[in-house]
């Protein structure tokens, strides 16, 4: 009888051939973590700016949707992680090195303070239900005479957040599709897109709508012209880098990289966005929705599609 032996070094579950470890949650959690980077810089900006008044939907109301999403994204990636009883030793020790480091203590000081920022405009959300204990009225009054110190903080610490989502996957310096230093500055441009579709979905006035019609313009041509940037670099890049980027041009995920991400939820926006601007009536809630489906798919493709690629060594 005669026997072999294989042995190979690339056997490693869950790890090689791919790094299919990652699911839905995380990219729902990207989504989200993208999408209140949004909300709360903006709420920031406009506040220190001195124009809350004239924008209450990004200061009032879009800042509601800002402590839910990080709620539901910290629980998806909660619910993602495989030892959930030992979380708690992220926070252990500060890595300045680590992605996820920066991350995790980021979510644990802007979380709290988009409960607070929401609390601060408690009276004027919810003028039908009154504060019944009169220290938390006290306390509200004391967030209100706080409120730009709040704003100043939210404004670095929700760019820091955007930007942690991109580079988040592009610290996995073994997969190539995300192994680029424009997923950073993309993601966080893609979390202020949809901030701002966000915001016009909630707006009342047709001034702020109009208003974040135009940063939402401005954000999608940036947008684009990063994602281009990135497959160019691909483009040029080593093989390993040509065969990832043919997973979006001319792969499996082509349909809904260029359907949904880049014709749907960039290209067909900017259009109905500059028409609603030049002056025809264009409902608004379509181009905002649009983008938002657009920022959602484009996490599960790049999340999907980069664990399928890797660098051989």
């Amino acid at each position: 009888m005669q026997e072999e032996l294989f042995t190979s070094g690339r056997n490693i579950p869950n790890i090689d051939p791919s790094l299919e470890i990652w699911h839905w949650p995380i990219s729902v959690y990207l989504f989200l973590g993208g999408l209140a980077a949004g909300l709360l810089f903006f709420a920031g900006l406009i506040t220190v700016l001195g124009k809350d008044k004239e924008y209450p939907a990004s200061v009032k109301f879009a800042s509601i949707v800002s402590p839910i999403a990080l709620t539901l994204g910290l629980l998806a990636l909660f619910y993602d992680l495989t030892h959930k009883l030992y979380f708690w030793r992220l926070y252990t020790t500060i890595r300045i090195e680590s992605p996820m480091s920066w991350g995790a203590w980021v979510l644990l000081i802007i979380t709290p303070i988009s409960f607070l920022w929401v609390m601060s405009y408690y009276s004027e959300l919810f003028p039908k239900w009154k504060l019944k204990f009169e220290f938390l009225n006290t306390f509200e009054k004391f967030l209100q005479k706080n409120r730009r110190n709040m704003a100043l903080a939210l404004i670095p610490l929700s760019i820091i957040l955007g930007i942690y989502t991109g580079i988040l996957l592009s610290a996995f310096n073994a997969r190539p599709l995300w192994n680029n230093a424009i997923l950073g500055p993309l993601f966080l441009v893609s979390g202020l897109s949809t901030g701002a579709a966000t915001i016009i979905l909630l707006a009342k006035t047709a001034k702020e709508k109009h208003l974040f019609g135009k940063i939402d313009l401005i954000l999608i041509v940036i947008e684009l012209g990063l994602i281009v940037h990135m497959l160019m670099g691909m483009y040029a890049g080593s093989e390993v880098q040509l065969e990832a980027m043919q997973l979006l041009v001319g792969g499996e995920f082509t349909l809904m990289f260029f359907g949904f991400v880049i014709i749907l939820g960039l290209i067909v926006p900017a259009i109905l966005e500059l028409t609603e601007l030049i002056g025809y009536k264009i409902p608004v809630a379509i181009p905002a929705l649009l983008v938002l489906i657009g920022g959602l798919v484009f996490r599960f493709v790049m999340v999907e599609a980069g664990q399928i690629t890797r660098y051989l060594y």
